[in-house]
């Protein structure tokens, strides 16, 4: 079964600590036809992060493995031995359902995905209202040393650089706001077959 072209498809990227997985739990809660498409990473499990809930947890040298397979639609290592990628198998398990796939993706993969899947595609890109706040944002969250914030607000500035590519940008500035948007925004994109 081919899935690049023309499964529909909708993609949420940001830089981390944007509000983006806030964002993508307010779309799933509205009984939307849409299923969180689990993304593969090396990276160990945060918090109370479940293999198969929030990410397929896979060793490293596995990740390797499976690339050569051929098993991933999109991949990235985000930094040293951290893979990130979408399996194919999660696009079809998706589609078969009769749903459409939302992935929750780093900015790299996101625009991996819209080249991949091209108009069958919404790619949308959660702006930070500020590098500063993002910053605050990833110290309040508690789950990373300082260095690896640092990282993170580096990578970040990065990533805003790239908004202008996605095809629509919201600032979750104000998230009563930016969830009425993207709501509004992902609702027009799926009645437009």
């Amino acid at each position: 079964m081919s899935i690049e072209g023309k499964t529909r498809v909708l993609i949420l990227s940001a830089p981390s600590g944007a509000g983006k997985s806030t964002l993508v739990n307010h779309l799933l809660s509205r009984g939307l036809p849409l299923e969180f498409s689990v993304s593969a990473t090396s990276r160990k499990p945060r918090g109370g992060e479940k293999h198969g809930r929030e990410y397929y947890f896979i060793a490293a040298d596995e990740f390797r493995r499976r690339i050569e397979a051929g098993e991933f639609i999109e991949w990235e290592e985000v930094y040293r031995d951290h893979y990130y990628g979408t399996l194919k198998s999660e696009i079809v398990r998706i589609t078969m359902a009769g749903m459409i796939p939302l992935f929750d993706v780093d900015v790299k993969g996101g625009l991996n995905l819209k080249k991949i899947f091209g108009s069958s595609a919404l790619a949308i890109f959660i702006m930070p209202p500020s590098v500063e706040e993002l910053k605050q944002r990833l110290i309040r969250r508690a789950t990373d040393s300082e260095e690896k914030i640092a990282m993170r607000v580096e990578k970040a500035c990065m990533e805003i650089e790239l908004a202008d590519r996605f095809d629509m940008v919201i600032v979750n500035d104000d998230l009563s706001r930016a969830c009425n948007e993207i709501e509004t925004v992902v609702s027009g994109f799926l009645r437009n077959e």
